[in-house]
């Protein structure tokens, strides 16, 4: 199978995996943002995964991704190092996710007093439960994109999120509320956990000569860890830390602002994480055949691609925010459409970030986007402590696109430093592009006025996307039947 096919596929596959996921967790979105839960508590539920998340790093560390780079260069090249890779990997991983999971507990009663939250305390018992399987999870997500299976990786995130909603809805349903809500997020990410230690027993660790592996190698994949650990924890800095002081200066019902406009952008870039996630490791196989042309062929070719989405749906996000907020999960969280119209910007950039962060992994630059990541995400805090207090939760958005704008540019640049990138084509592109998002706007502008029912939100939505559809035909910026015939 050629390297273009198995982009394709593993695309695919991601893609349609994500995409069952975003219909789950944007249905389980909506059930517990209107139906299930309170804002109030909404915004707690969020408030206890967003510590959940910032405590994981010192279960995970870097080494899963770490490994996943080794398990990727050693299995074309030195193939019976690969069981000890897997079983060195999963060792380090259980033992720091004990001592973090102790020390989560640990803290609870200084977490509920600093944030003024007193249910955190008795709820962070589920918390480290949480902590354990989806640490666990995220493992096996990584180690699946190693092997360059993310077919597998696939299969583990509908796992997830399909049983996830199952049991949230359940357990809230009779009445168990935020507690309820989170053993439903343990019982998704366990079950997923399960089938992933299943697959990748039967699938890899067996199907390997075990020739053991030295010091050496466990060295290298330790020392790899340390900057992977520095801008993994950035980037949490970035999607957690934020969450947790708007609930310190603010409150949960500003939380649930706030992660209710984040959830939405995540469901929008579900193709761009897709692509970023399939099209990775083939950084690193081109990196070790000498074929760095090449390579640069792929990655410009994805960001014309994130352009061509992604600057016209933020143009879309930023005039539709406000009707959509309202209609959707209703007034009470109308404050989360200014929220949501920032965060527009934001879109553009994770997209761009998406298709580019992981690929530097592979190509073994981890170290100086762990400088830039550290860097922006300080940044991102200070940010945050400063304007929080001003412009409330709005300043937390405005902050967020300010920093992570400025981490985007320095990834894109330390890939051109890699793989010598054609500017020029690049620049065009994004031109292009932009007159289309604005051709686009226009047209969207003079609608939303009549958004004023959820068919009609979603009518002057399809307006949109079919305008968007004419002016790429007729730019020629695509083929979009070429498109169409790959990716079927």
């Amino acid at each position: 199978m050629s390297l273009t096919d198995r982009i394709l596929d593993g695309f695919k596959a991601t893609l349609g995996a994500r995409l069952v996921n975003n219909i789950a967790n944007g249905l389980l979105l909506l059930l517990l943002a209107r139906f299930l839960l309170t804002n109030d508590q909404y915004g707690l539920l969020f408030t206890i995964i967003s510590i959940v998340a910032v405590a994981q790093l010192g279960a995970d560390l870097g080494l899963a991704r770490s490994a996943a780079r080794y398990i990727s260069e050693k299995k074309e090249t030195e193939p019976s190092v690969i069981p000890y890779l897997v079983r060195t990997s999963l060792r380090y991983r259980v033992l720091l996710l004990g001592v973090v999971a102790v020390a989560l507990i640990a803290t609870r009663d200084m977490l509920a007093t600093v944030l003024e939250i007193p249910e955190l305390s008795a709820l962070m018992w589920l918390a480290a439960g949480y902590l354990i399987v989806q640490s666990l999870y995220s493992y096996h997500m990584s180690l699946f994109q190693g092997f360059n299976r993310v077919n597998l990786s696939a299969v583990l995130e509908i796992i997830n999120n399909v049983t996830r909603v199952l049991f949230v809805v359940g357990l809230t349903a009779l009445g168990l509320g935020v507690a309820g809500a989170l053993f439903g997020y343990i019982l998704g990410a366990a079950l997923a956990t399960a089938a992933g230690l299943v697959l990748l027993y039967r699938r890899f660790y067996t199907q390997y000569a075990d020739g053991g592996g030295s010091k050496s190698l466990r060295n290298r994949m330790l020392e790899y860890s340390v900057p992977l650990t520095a801008s993994h924890s950035a980037n949490i800095l970035d999607r957690q830390v934020d969450t947790i002081l708007v609930a310190f200066f603010i409150n949960p019902v500003a939380v649930s602002y706030y992660v209710l406009s984040k959830q939405v952008t995540e469901f929008v870039l579900v193709p761009a994480s897709s692509l970023g996630f399939s099209v990775s490791p083939a950084y690193g196989e081109e990196k070790a055949n000498d074929s760095l042309d090449r390579a640069a062929r792929i990655y410009e070719t994805t960001l014309q691609y994130m352009f061509l989405l992604y600057i016209p749906a933020a143009v879309g996000i930023l005039l539709v925010a406000e009707p959509a907020i309202t209609l959707i999960f209703g007034t009470e969280y109308a404050g989360a459409a200014p929220v949501l119209q920032v965060l527009s910007v934001y879109v553009v950039f994770q997209a761009i970030t998406g298709v580019t962060t992981q690929g530097l992994d592979y190509l073994g630059r981890a170290k100086t986007r762990a400088y830039a990541k550290g860097a922006t995400s300080v940044a991102n805090v200070g940010l945050n402590i400063v304007l929080i207090p001003i412009y409330g939760v709005t300043g937390a958005a405005a902050a967020t696109v300010l920093t992570f704008g400025i981490y985007t540019l320095v990834n894109v640049y330390v890939m051109h430093s890699e793989l010598s990138l054609d500017f020029v084509r690049i620049g065009r592109s994004l031109v292009l592009t932009s007159a289309i998002a604005c051709g686009m706007g226009l047209s969207v502008l003079f609608l939303v006025p009549y958004a004023s029912s959820i068919p009609a939100l979603f009518g002057v939505i399809a307006i949109g996307i079919a305008i968007w559809g004419v002016l790429v035909t007729a730019s020629g910026v695509i083929d979009p039947r070429e498109t169409i015939a790959q990716l079927t």
